[in-house]
């Protein structure tokens, strides 16, 4: 248990402000977050106005939980006509309802287009007179351009089996009518470039890589707390399927607003967040859930932050999980993000990954995904926890080499051996000197 009287915590209250000696853990609910320390006092000379039980803000999103991106774009000049030229990639990034649609009526409009083509022939011939209809040709030897043609509902029938080339025998053209013999070659030509192009679409959407990432996880939440003495945002990934992800990489980018020296107001700056795990950088051997570091230090722009800034600052960090898919070979992007109220202070992942001795394997436990405890975290920043540290290193010394002390047992004194030497004894933070 954290001692709030011994020389450590007596250290670190005097990092924080008035108004958060007297904070104490909220349980979770409705709008605070477990494990975050909310100020008590009320004190008129902060910047910054606190009381207890007030929600933290909200911001904005630019990129959604599932990865979506939350951006809208108007005002585009020719927006039809630049689509229309890409129009493989216009189908493909619709919705399913818009291709289908689309791919019944390139085949409905093209049997129909054809169909009439077919019945103009016919009837520029004088196929359809009544002399000259299929039971009246072998009496008065009458050549059409198509046999068994009567009506519209022939040649509608005739375009289909032309460009599918069903060839049921009933209908075929015949040598008398040239332009009939161009428009059967130009159908089957139309009709094969058709089912290339529709089958395509319909392929490269159900083997979109987007769809992949329903299986990459994100953690709700991200925490920070204390790894190897600094301060450390961390955020959890995870892989559902057996089939990995190759070469996967994990990158986190800040976005808030700032301003230039110029006094230019940039409200949606971007800045890197340098990530590692386990010791290694952001390239991940992604076989279990994996938890991402970002170490709060000189280098990082949540240097200056405090618990207290949290509450009320606005940004958003932008994770995106890359790599290519096993199964595949394709690439695939996964993304997420988390706003200020998604941040706990003071909360670490629960380990997931243990051995199955009965299976023989390493098993996760997925149920444990979001799961968080709570840990003595500093509220303060990691620049005001790095400068205590720096005026105290001696006494950081002594305290990280307390655990090291061996006592060794004490043989008895000779009655002409010298005196023993003072040894020090340290009670209660104080080192008191036994003669």
């Amino acid at each position: 248990m954290h001692d709030p009287e011994s020389p450590a915590s007596r250290e670190e209250a005097q990092l924080l402000p008035d108004e958060w000696l007297k904070v104490k853990t909220v349980p979770g609910n409705g709008n605070l977050s477990p494990g975050v320390y909310y100020p008590t006092g009320t004190g008129s000379k902060r910047s910054r106005s606190h009381r207890h039980g007030a929600s933290r803000r909200t911001r904005r999103r630019a990129i959604l939980k599932n990865g979506e991106c939350n951006i809208l774009k108007s005002r585009i000049s020719q927006r039809r006509l630049r689509f229309l030229q890409d129009m493989f990639t216009t189908l493909v990034d619709a919705q399913w309802r818009w291709t289908l649609l689309v791919f019944t009526l390139s085949f409905i409009l093209s049997w129909l287009g054809f169909a009439l083509i077919w019945w103009l022939i016919a009837f520029t011939h004088g196929d359809l007179e009544l002399d000259h209809l299929p039971p009246m040709q072998e009496s008065n030897g009458w050549k059409p351009c198509v046999f068994n043609i009567f009506d519209f509902t022939s040649c509608f029938l005739f375009s289909i089996e032309t460009q599918h080339t069903i060839g049921y025998g009933a209908r075929t053209t015949t040598e008398e009518c040239p332009e009939a013999i161009f428009i059967m070659c130009l159908q089957s030509i139309v009709g094969v470039m058709i089912q290339a192009f529709m089958v395509g679409i319909v392929f490269a959407k159900m083997t979109r890589p987007k769809h992949r990432t329903q299986t990459l996880l994100f953690s709700k939440h991200a925490v920070v707390c204390q790894r190897d003495g600094e301060l450390s945002l961390m955020f959890r990934v995870g892989d559902l399927r057996k089939s990995h992800i190759i070469g996967a990489s994990v990158r986190a980018q800040l976005i808030r607003s700032r301003t230039t020296k110029e006094g230019e107001l940039l409200s949606h700056y971007q800045t890197e967040l340098e990530l590692n795990a386990d010791g290694c950088d952001s390239n991940l051997f992604f076989i279990w859930p994996i938890t991402m570091v970002h170490r709060i230090n000189a280098n990082s722009p949540f240097y200056g932050v405090s618990a207290a800034d949290v509450l009320q600052e606005k940004f958003e960090i932008v994770v995106i999980l890359e790599g290519t898919i096993e199964s595949t070979g394709q690439t695939t992007q996964a993304r997420s993000s988390y706003t200020t109220s998604e941040i706990m202070w003071g909360h670490r992942f629960v380990p997931l990954v243990t051995y199955n001795r009965e299976r023989q394997g390493y098993e996760v436990d997925y149920s444990k995904f979001e799961e968080t405890t709570q840990v003595d975290t500093p509220l303060c920043s990691a620049k005001e926890l790095d400068e205590f540290y720096g005026n105290q290193a001696d006494r950081r010394s002594i305290e990280s080499t307390e655990h090291l002390v061996l006592k060794m047992p004490e043989r008895p004194a000779r009655p002409d051996s010298p005196a023993p030497p003072p040894k020090a004894e340290q009670k209660n933070g104080d080192f008191t000197v036994t003669l």
